[in-house]
């Protein structure tokens, strides 16, 4: 029989779903302040952006490829390497908050293999897998 504070032990969160989540409520907030920042120095023109507005206005009824072309926008990762353009800067913002689950998945994952609980470490992996290749491109579905 199941005493009452080994009931509350069962049911009480594990140390890391506590951190997991601290974290995903930090980073999320981060996020949008980073997209809200970055949005702003984009609109002000304080940040140039890569494609001007009005090649945006001209284009936007175009096919993704065609619009990459005429406005010569890199495909993939390759969005990090204007970072230093105002429309690309945003992307960070975007990035960490895609980037969280990721980061979630390993502080939970610890516990469960703390536990030894394969189930839901097993569990865990797969999704760091899965995310992390679909991010990643290198299957050539992702990463765009």
């Amino acid at each position: 029989m199941t005493t009452q504070k080994e009931k509350e032990e069962l049911a009480a969160p594990l140390k890391e779903q506590i951190t997991y989540a601290n974290v995903l409520g930090i980073g999320a907030w981060t996020g949008i302040a980073l997209m809200t920042i970055t949005y702003i120095l984009y609109v002000t023109g304080v940040i140039p952006p890569h494609v001007d507005v009005s090649l945006v206005v001209n284009n936007w009824d175009k096919g993704v490829n065609e619009y990459m072309r005429i406005t010569n926008s890199p495909d993939g990762w390759n969005w990090a390497l204007l970072l230093h353009k105002g429309d690309f800067l945003n992307f960070v913002g975007m990035a960490l908050l895609a980037l969280l689950t990721i980061v979630c998945y390993l502080i939970i994952l610890k516990g469960y293999v703390v536990r030894k609980d394969r189930t839901y470490a097993l569990i865990c992996i797969a999704e760091i897998v899965v995310l992390s290749l679909a991010a990643s491109g290198v299957l050539g579905t992702g990463g765009h």
